[in-house]
């Protein structure tokens, strides 16, 4: 029997309407497989007014086991996230690495050589993680090039994979990032005996990042336990990490890795976080003599609605 390794968590829900513009792009990239130059899907919740918007990427999961071929063509988008970044004046993005939703090129994240499914290996499963590194590059490159994002003011995150990856990655380009969102971070799940190798050593890593992360995490996850997911909170606070560990019950026999799920549940730690954030930029630019949110010396001007 294979072990449990990750579950998918909020593919795709329909959003409900709002005032914001939803934009499915095609984000060309440097990436070529096969011969063949590879463009990434990449969704995007607009909020009204003029940019350039304070944005948050937003990063899928895995889908779990790795051995069904056919959830990977599925689109990944949270709309209570969008929606709540949205009415603070956010930009928010979905993107979808190689081989995920409609993104062109194989979804190749630490598979087994047979691609039953994922690895437990540490040497592969960490390939993985590297490779959709490389996505992550991609989509920062397009997001400069496409214009409307504040590039002073941006939050990553994401959810199972996507959780541990934004950490991973913000860890080798923290001048990029003001923060980081980890809902239920992890790259492999317990059942596969490597969690230590793969994550808590992945997390201890992302300690180089020192700015403010949140960790938000659920009762009865199957796949990251509360006692694994505080050892790799533990563990990156002793490496230097900076970060708020919050724990969630969902509710008696609910799996508690569907914390995303339930807005209900995370909006007001989400919002009281960027909060933070706003109060620390204020009191950077104070210190500077700059704008807090335009970044020109001694210039003054209004910030776009919302936290930022």
């Amino acid at each position: 029997m294979r072990p449990a390794l990750l579950v998918p968590l909020v593919l795709f829900v329909a959003p409900a309407a709002w005032p914001a513009e939803r934009l499915v792009e095609r984000a060309p990239t440097t990436l070529v497989e096969a011969g063949q130059p590879v463009t990434l899907e990449v969704v995007l919740y607009v909020p009204d007014g003029a940019g350039p918007f304070p944005t948050l990427i937003f990063h899928h999961g895995s889908t779990g086991r790795g051995d069904d071929p056919s959830l990977f063509p599925r689109t990944f988008e949270s709309p209570a996230m969008a929606q709540l970044f949205n009415a603070q004046g956010w930009l928010v993005v979905f993107p979808q690495r190689r081989g995920r939703g409609a993104s062109d090129g194989l979804y190749d994240e630490g598979f087994e050589p047979d691609r039953s499914g994922y690895s437990c290996a540490p040497a592969i499963s960490l390939a993985g993680l590297a490779r959709a590194k490389q996505d992550l590059d991609e989509v920062l490159a397009y997001l400069e090039r496409r214009g409307g994002a504040d590039a002073a003011r941006v939050l990553v995150g994401g959810v199972s994979r996507g959780g541990i990856l934004s950490m991973a990655y913000a860890a080798e380009h923290p001048s990029r990032f003001v923060g980081v969102l980890n809902f239920v971070g992890g790259w492999i799940g317990e059942g596969c005996g490597t969690g230590e190798a793969i994550n808590t050593s992945t997390f201890v890593a992302a300690a180089r990042f020192r700015g403010p992360t949140l960790w938000l995490y659920g009762e009865n996850d199957p796949f990251y336990s509360l006692k694994h997911s505080r050892k790799n909170f533990r563990a990156f606070r002793d490496a230097g990490g900076n970060g708020e560990f919050v724990s969630y019950s969902l509710g008696e026999g609910v799996n508690g890795h569907a914390v995303l799920g339930h807005p209900d549940l995370w909006r007001e730690r989400v919002l009281a976080f960027v909060a933070k954030l706003r109060r620390a930029e204020e009191a950077a630019s104070r210190a500077t003599g700059t704008s807090c949110c335009s970044g020109a010396a001694t210039e003054r001007r209004s910030s776009p609605p919302g936290l930022f």
